[in-house]
C-alpha cells in the first residue's frame, strides 16, 4: 500500500517537468522572434546558447562531471544536435508559424517513438498524435502555404530532436542533469561562429542583452534541465510520446505572444495530441524506465 503514492508520485513528478520544460520553451522562442530583425535567428541563437551555457555553467558546475572518452564523445554528439536543433528552430520560425514549426519539427521524436514501440496500445497514441500533427500543419488552407525553405528547416530541426533524445539519455546517465551545462556548452561553441559571421558587433547591442537573458533562461537554461531529469527518469519512447503536447503548447504562445489566430482544425489538433499525451501518461505506470538515477 504504501508503495502505490510512491509510484505515483515518481511517475507525475517527470511529467510535470515536461510540461514546465514545454511552456516554457515556447514562451522563450515568441520573445526571441523579437531580436530577429536586429540579428537574425543565425545571432539570436547564438546569443541565446552563450548567455545559456554561461548561467548552466555557474549553476550547475559542469566541470565536476567525470568524463572518459565514451561518455566525452556522447556530450558531444548531444551538445551538436542541441546546437543544430535550435539553430535550424529559429531558422524555420523567420516563415513558418510557430505553431507549425513546432509540429514539423516534432516528427523527429515521433520516428523515435515509432522505432521503439512494441505494443498495440502504443501505436493508438502515435496514431493520436499523428492525426494531430496532420491538423496542425494547414496544407492548402491558406493563401501562400508554408514556406518549404522553412518547412525544411523545422523537418531538420527534428532530425537534430531525434539525436538529442538518445544522445541526451545516454550522456545523462552518466553524468546527471550537469550533462545539460555540457550540451549547451557544446551547443555554443558549435553555433558561435554562425552567428558571429551573420550577426558581427550586433551581437553586443545593449538593448538586447536583457531580452537575450531572458531567452536563455526561459527557452534553455531552464527546459534542457529539466528535460535531462526527465529523460533519466523514464524511457526514450515514452519521453518521445509525451513530447507530443509540444505543437500545442507552440500553437497556443503563438496565439498570447504573436498573435496567430488558431483555426478549427487547430484546435482539434490540440485536443488529438493532449489525449495522445494522457494517454501515454497512464500506460507508461506500467513501464520500468531504462535508466537509473543516482538518488
Amino acid at each position: 500500500m504504501s508503495d502505490q503514492p510512491r509510484s505515483l508520485a515518481s511517475t507525475l513528478f517527470p511529467i510535470g517537468l515536461l510540461l514546465i520544460a514545454m511552456a516554457s520553451i515556447q514562451s522563450g522562442a515568441s520573445l526571441a522572434k523579437s531580436m530577429f530583425p536586429i540579428i537574425g535567428a543565425q545571432g539570436t541563437t547564438t546569443l541565446r546558447l552563450i548567455l545559456a551555457s554561461v548561467i548552466m555553467a555557474l549553476l550547475l558546475k559542469p566541470w565536476r562531471a567525470k568524463l572518459n572518452a565514451q561518455s566525452l564523445r556522447t556530450v558531444v554528439v548531444y551538445g551538436m544536435a542541441l546546437g543544430g536543433m535550435n539553430f535550424l528552430f529559429y531558422m524555420s520560425l523567420r516563415s513558418v508559424p510557430l505553431g507549425i514549426a513546432v509540429a514539423l519539427e516534432f516528427t523527429g521524436p515521433l520516428a523515435v517513438a515509432i522505432y521503439a514501440s512494441r505494443r498495440a496500445i502504443d501505436f493508438l497514441w502515435i496514431g493520436l498524435a499523428v492525426i494531430g500533427l496532420l491538423l496542425l500543419i494547414p496544407v492548402g488552407q491558406t493563401q501562400s502555404g508554408i514556406d518549404l525553405l522553412g518547412g525544411a528547416y523545422a523537418l531538420a530541426a527534428g532530425a537534430c530532436w531525434a539525436v538529442y533524445i538518445l544522445f541526451g539519455q545516454k550522456a545523462g546517465a552518466d553524468n546527471g542533469i550537469q550533462t545539460a551545462a555540457l550540451g549547451v556548452i557544446v551547443a555554443a561553441l558549435f553555433v558561435a561562429p554562425i552567428g558571429i559571421a551573420h550577426a558581427g558587433s550586433a551581437l553586443l547591442t545593449p538593448a538586447l542583452i536583457p531580452i537575450a537573458i531572458g531567452v536563455a533562461i526561459l527557452s534553455t537554461a531552464l527546459p534542457y534541465s529539466l528535460e535531462m531529469v526527465a529523460l533519466t527518469r523514464m524511457p526514450a519512447r515514452t519521453f518521445s510520446t509525451l513530447m507530443s503536447i509540444e505543437p500545442a503548447f507552440g500553437a497556443l504562445s503563438g496565439l498570447l505572444f504573436l498573435h496567430e489566430v488558431l483555426s478549427v482544425a487547430q484546435w482539434l489538433a490540440i485536443v488529438s495530441i493532449i489525449t495522445a499525451s494522457v494517454g501515454a501518461t497512464m500506460t507508461m505506470r506500467r513501464e520500468r524506465p531504462s535508466l537509473v538515477t543516482a538518488d
